[in-house]
């Protein structure tokens, strides 16, 4: 069954406009790997240089915010993570 994650609009340029990627992973940031090893693309923008998550990534597991140790969060079959960016403009 694995784990569902779910791409803010904004990501969906890497997955050639999927919505959501299905992987396996006991955590969200094992999760949040899988999908880059299958969409490489996206790795820029979920993830700082040092490997931790993005300041502009706001992740929600089952509808409920993850933080704080977001990418620690355990995960079962059937978990949905929901990928947020945080935008600004003027």
């Amino acid at each position: 069954m694995g784990v569902k994650v779910n791409l803010h609009v904004t990501l969906r340029k890497h997955t050639d406009g999927r919505e959501a990627i299905d992987v396996e992973g006991r955590t969200v940031g094992e999760c949040l790997r899988n999908v880059v090893k299958q969409f490489p693309g996206l790795e820029a923008s979920l993830f700082d240089k040092k490997g931790g998550l993005s300041h502009l990534v706001e992740i929600y597991l089952n509808h409920s915010s993850a933080y704080p140790n977001e990418l620690a969060k355990p995960v079962k079959d059937g978990d949905e993570i929901h990928v947020t960016m945080m935008l600004s403009g003027g």
